[in-house]
């Protein structure tokens, strides 16, 4: 068990005290459910009338610990994830852990996992104690992933300690809302820092619609060519296309935790559908019906196809199943 101050880090703190330490039946619910990646989780699937999910080591995964613990923890983390996926092909594919503390041990993780343990992509913890991907010294993970051709999922992560005071004192810190505040951000540090300019083909995943963010695309437009032609500030550089253009060709949307069918026709009608697709944030909210609600959805045949299926397999190279994805 860790020590409530042993991270340093009070999001992770808060999430600890909860997650990892609360009694309700809730808790202890999630818990188990994130430990089992064998029959229980299939139980679910089957039950929620999924076929395949892709699995992640989730918040705060290696993300808090020192570099050399973190680049084998990860390590451990894809050999293991890599056996379920040998006893269960047809069921489960997985991102691979890396370790961006250690940016050139990062990029060799994810090769290593691509090319000998077939995963799928690599999931990155949003910030690193403090520490965002705009940041040059980390695009060795961006060099890597798009030569190997496989995505980058960006799950959120609770606010650092100089953003979190005023959410973790009225309890938004968490899924609430801190995660959107802090990975909706992230992926704005990535798109003006002109990750997508020196990386074109580089294809990232970003969970609950994109963090708000298509709800903001025009904004975003003109306030970056406002602030970038008045240059405001030093650090806010041209880019070769709008920031909406980078959303709609370099960004995938799933609608983990946002299955509400407005917000998902609005994000498909400003991205494109062959951006967004079906994923439920298991296992923090294991809701079986939603999956049934998204079928029930004024969507074509070959739509909900898309939705529920082939726009995974595009992105996260899958072979076909036939029918949902998780």
């Amino acid at each position: 068990m860790l020590k409530e101050d042993s991270s340093n880090d009070p999001g992770f703190e808060s999430l600890w005290r909860h997650y990892g330490l609360g009694m309700s039946e809730r808790c202890i619910a999630v818990r188990e459910r994130m430990l089992d990646i064998d029959e229980r989780r299939i139980c679910d699937m089957d039950a929620a009338g999924i076929d395949m999910q892709i699995l992640l080591l989730t918040t705060p995964g290696v993300q808090l610990l020192d570099a050399k613990t973190a680049v084998a923890l990860a390590a451990t983390s894809n050999d293991r994830v890599s056996e379920a996926l040998r006893k269960h092909p047809d069921r489960f594919a997985a991102l691979a852990a890396v370790a961006p503390q250690a940016p050139q041990a990062a990029a060799k993780e994810l090769e290593r996992a691509v090319t000998q343990l077939k995963l799928k992509g690599a999931v990155i913890n949003s910030h690193t104690r403090g520490e965002y991907l705009d940041d040059q010294k980390f695009w060795a993970i961006f060099e890597a992933a798009e030569a190997l051709n496989v995505p980058i999922y960006i799950h959120p992560n609770t606010p650092p300690r100089e953003m979190i005071g005023p959410l973790l004192a009225r309890g938004l810190d968490g899924a609430i809302y801190g995660f959107a505040v802090e990975c909706g951000m992230h992926l704005l540090t990535i798109i003006a820092s002109g990750v997508f300019d020196r990386f074109p083909k580089l294809q990232m995943v970003f969970g609950h619609l994109g963090e708000g963010l298509p709800f903001w695309q025009f904004r975003l437009d003109f306030m970056h060519q406002a602030q970038v032609s008045t240059k405001r500030y030093e650090c806010l550089k041209p880019l070769k296309r709008k920031v909406s253009d980078y959303m709609r060709e370099n960004v995938y949307y799933t609608t983990s935790g946002m299955a509400w069918e407005p917000a998902i026709m609005f994000t498909r009608s400003v991205v494109g559908a062959d951006r967004v697709l079906y994923a439920m944030d298991y296992p923090y909210q294991y809701v079986p019906e939603e999956v049934t609600a998204m079928e029930d959805m004024p969507l074509t045949d070959a739509d909900k196809k898309a939705f529920f299926q082939t726009n995974a397999e595009s992105v996260f190279k899958l072979s076909a199943t036939g029918s949902s994805q998780g």
